[in-house]
Parts: structure tokens; sequence; C-alpha cells
């Protein structure tokens, strides 16, 4: 009987003398998996509740909480990462020492060196800005004034 003919060349013919009569085990469909569960109040894969499992030396899956990751502080106006502090997160960030929570500058630890030099360069431009203002205003006066005095006769 030729099988390709009829159903293509998906199934192939065999010819074997005698059938296998070996079993498959239990073992070899089913395996057992190894579970965890919380040890903490939260039952739920949440994000502050992750674990880290690992097996010890005596073959046994055990679990750590795992921390969250922190971020690196970031300046208040423009959004760039503050150079020189740590990565921390909140509760951490009160134990570490002040010398290290800031950077000696003026808005040092709140605001980056740039955002800080472009709020000083725009000061002192809208005082700049302000004087000019003043000189011309003086200059205008100062040309009114010598016309009005010679319109005005007794």
């Amino acid at each position: 009987y030729n099988t390709k003919s009829h159903f293509g060349s998906r199934f192939q013919s065999t010819q074997s003398t005698a059938p296998s009569l070996s079993v498959p085990t239990a073992s070899a469909f089913f395996k057992m998996v190894e579970r965890l569960t919380y040890r903490r109040h939260c039952p739920y894969n949440t994000k502050s509740n992750k674990l880290k499992v690992f097996r010890t030396p005596g073959n046994r899956l055990t679990s750590l909480v795992k921390k969250k990751l922190p971020k690196k502080p970031r300046c208040g106006d423009s959004g760039r990462v503050l150079n020189g502090i740590p990565a921390t997160r909140p509760a951490e960030a009160g134990r570490v020492p002040k010398s290290h929570r800031s950077v000696s500058r003026a808005y040092g630890g709140c605001l980056s060196g740039k955002s800080v030099r472009d709020r000083i360069v725009r000061a002192f431009l809208i005082e700049e800005q302000k004087c000019v203002k003043q000189v011309l205003a003086e200059k205008m006066s100062a040309a009114k004034e010598p016309k009005s005095k010679k319109g005005k006769k007794h």
C-alpha cells in the first residue's frame, strides 16, 4: 500500500518487524514543580513584593525579597540627572550624610549647573535691559526739554 500517493509526503510508511513495548513512566509526562509561598503579609506579585528565588546548598528553594531600584535625582528645571549625588530610595536618602546629599554650589542638589548658569545669565540680562530702558528714557526726556523751553514765552 503506497501512502505517499493518497496522503502526500507527510506520512512515511515504516516497515518494522516488531513493535517496541516500552511504556513511558509518569515522571516522563509530569515533572513536579517546586513552588514557594510568600513569607510576608502580602501574597500577591505586586511591584513592591518581588522575590529572588535561589537554591541553597542543601538543595532547597528559598527566596529573598528584592528592593526597588533607586532612580538618580534630577534637576527641577531641565530634568537632567544631577551629578555627584547618589541614587537612593527616599528612606535611605535620609540616612545619607548631608555632604553626600548636595553639591557645594548655589542650588546644589536641587538644580543642575547649567540651569543655575542660565538663571544667572537671565537675571543679568534683565537688569541690563532695565538700565538700557532707563538710559533711553533719559535721552528722550532730555531731547524733549529744550523744545518745550523754546515754545514757552511769557
